[in-house]
């Protein structure tokens, strides 16, 4: 009979690593990027109790990641403007690939894996004019590029896979920015939107928002089961403005910005930094990092309550509720406005937290 070592010296002698599932990495729940007390960064798995699985040093600061379906593979992509994204083995520490880039093109902080796997799409935009670029990546062929397509829009950040697995929706945020120093450069002639798409590119679907508000950024994305697309905004506009900063659309119809009182919607300081859907399917929330604030409402716009929190943004669904990442190190469980700490960790986590 073979033993295990036998069976993965022969895997090794025929030139395959063993791929591992999520199992071997302690069935983690979530993935985040922090930096670290001592001044380097990791991407980190967590479990649904806040606990962490599995570290992973990164070269530079995180923004997001991407976890695939099956195998204990994440894809920690860097702060926009991105010149890396890494491919990770989660069981083993090790760097599978390092993806960068073509010339011109700069990643934007996302991505997500399409056709059960097979398929990498990352956020991208072309650094001398931020039109913005949806990235193609082949999985199976070791993450080679096989190409991209338009994103629609100005500035691409977030991306998801619709419930049907076969459309794309991008939130292109309409900020251009100089490649060096993420300086913004058309403020006064922004026109962000919802862009859906099938997975060869094919615009199916695309919203803007009224000329008064197309200074609020479209940056990030939560899908309901049923197919309801949340985004979360951010005021670019005159400081002081109360302005939505949560918006919900079903396809085919206009979107809705759902609007706290006006004293809440003033703390949260005009950005919104993470959103994510409720476990129960019920409420849909967004975090402000500045405010200190994150925000419930119902799935039809009704504000349900806020819960204060110093430096709170990264956002995930959990059980009943959600989990939630401050920058002190803090992870807490939110249900139904009230909040459970879960662990603390001696790091900074940083924007968003996803789940697996």
């Amino acid at each position: 009979m073979a033993t295990r070592r036998s069976f993965l010296a022969t895997l090794f002698a025929a030139g395959a690593a063993p791929r591992f599932g999520w199992a071997a990495v302690g069935n983690p729940s979530f993935v985040a990027a922090a930096k670290e007390a001592a001044g380097g960064f990791a991407l980190f798995g967590l479990d649904a109790h806040g606990d962490v699985t599995f570290r992973v040093p990164l070269p530079a600061r995180g923004h997001a990641g991407a976890g695939h379906p099956f195998r204990a593979e994440a894809v920690a992509f860097a702060r926009r403007p991105g010149t890396f994204a890494l491919v990770l083995d989660c069981a083993t520490g090790q760097v599978l690939h390092h993806l960068a880039p073509p010339e011109g093109r700069q990643f934007n902080g996302h991505g997500v894996f399409a056709e059960d796997g097979a398929l990498l799409m990352t956020s991208e935009q072309r650094a001398d004019d931020s039109v913005g670029v949806i990235g193609l990546w082949d999985v199976e062929a070791g993450y080679r590029r096989i190409g991209e397509h338009p994103s629609g829009g100005i500035g691409p950040h977030d991306l998801r896979l619709m419930p049907d697995g076969a459309t794309l929706v991008i939130v292109n945020g309409g900020i251009a920015t100089d490649p060096t120093d993420r300086t913004k450069l058309n403020i006064s002639k922004m026109r962000p939107n919802l862009t859906y798409q099938d997975l060869g590119g094919t615009i199916r679907d695309q919203v803007e928002l009224d000329a008064d508000l197309r200074q609020n950024s479209i940056r990030h994305l939560a899908i309901h089961p049923d197919g309801l697309v949340g985004f979360a905004m951010q005021w670019e506009g005159e400081a002081g403005a109360a302005t939505p900063l949560l918006g919900l659309h079903e396809r085919g119809q206009a979107p809705l910005l759902a609007e706290a009182p006006l004293g809440d919607e003033l703390a949260m300081q005009g950005y919104a930094g993470s959103i994510a859907c409720s476990g129960n399917g019920t409420e849909i929330a967004i975090t402000s990092p500045r405010g200190g604030r994150l925000h419930r409402f119902s799935t039809d716009g009704t504000f349900l309550g806020a819960v204060s929190r110093a430096d709170v943004c990264g956002l995930a669904s959990r059980d009943e509720g959600y989990l939630a990442s401050d920058g002190l190190g803090g992870l807490i469980a939110v249900t139904s406005g009230a909040t459970t700490p879960l662990s603390r960790a001696n790091c900074a986590w940083d924007n968003h937290i996803v789940a697996l």
